[in-house]
């Protein structure tokens, strides 16, 4: 299936945003071979920055391959922003859908048009401590069984540098470089015509999730961690260890209230 012109609207998102990040971040971009010259396929893409989706769009911008984010529906409503989603041809995930696989078919739809789809299959920015990616939402694993197109995994580094996540203010000297490594397809065959149950999703989420992460591991040269970062495990570890204090508290204050009582 042939690729989509990229348009209008990307040409002109591209003049405006362009410029300010040529200024702010070198690039050492590799791996555009992997991405796909024609046909639908995913980009499965780590997240640790406010400003690498502008910056991951320049990227594959330049492959001639735009990507299609996935983005909040409520973005798409109003105002020149609204008007430059839509002409650029973003997804609105539909965050109150109850069908987890309605709320991605419209990504199913344009990866079946030939479209790049974009995931940032963590859902937010990375909490790990050291930027590592986090265990992942599997909606990209969805789409990619339901359509088999190529997974391409990409690792990002350089924008946390510039704005680190939940940051409000960026650090802009020195002058920080943006690196991306695109690598081969993920290899999904295995999980093909089988009952798309959770525990399928979770399995080629981890996959996928794990193919990103080597890629990572090369642009840092160092080794992650054996078990990503799990946001919901930490909550309950948090939950866990606010119990045992307060309890701790309370046995504190009973001992010392029945100490005064025996004077």
């Amino acid at each position: 299936m042939p690729r989509r012109r990229i348009g209008f609207w990307y040409r002109f998102a591209a003049v405006i945003c362009k410029p300010p990040l040529v200024v702010l971040l070198r690039r050492d971009w590799r791996g555009m071979e992997h991405i796909p010259a024609e046909g639908g396929f995913i980009t499965a893409v780590n997240h640790n920055s406010h400003i690498d989706p502008f910056a991951y769009a320049h990227f594959q911008y330049n492959t001639g391959r735009v990507p299609r984010f996935l983005a909040k529906s409520g973005l798409f409503k109003k105002g020149f922003v609204g008007a430059a989603m839509r002409g650029t041809g973003q997804i609105p995930v539909y965050r109150e859908s109850t069908d987890a696989l309605s709320a991605f078919r419209a990504a199913i739809e344009a990866v079946d048009r030939g479209e790049c789809v974009a995931f940032y299959p963590e859902g937010t920015l990375t909490r790990d401590p050291d930027g590592w990616p986090m265990t992942a939402k599997t909606g990209a694993a969805r789409v990619a069984l339901q359509t088999k197109c190529p997974v391409i995994p990409v690792a990002q580094w350089g924008c946390n540098e510039l704005l680190p996540p939940y940051a409000k203010k960026p650090h802009l000297l020195p002058r920080k470089t943006h690196r991306v490594l695109a690598g081969p397809p993920v290899d999904l065959a295995r999980f093909y015509d089988r009952e798309m149950t959770a525990e399928l999703l979770k399995e080629a989420t981890e996959v996928i999730m794990a193919a990103v992460t080597a890629q990572l591991e090369l642009i840092r040269g160092e080794k992650a961690p054996e078990t990503p970062y799990d946001p919901r495990r930490e909550r309950i570890e948090q939950r866990r260890r606010t119990q045992a204090q307060t309890q701790t508290h309370q046995k504190s204050g009973q001992t010392v209230q029945e100490e005064g009582l025996g004077k």
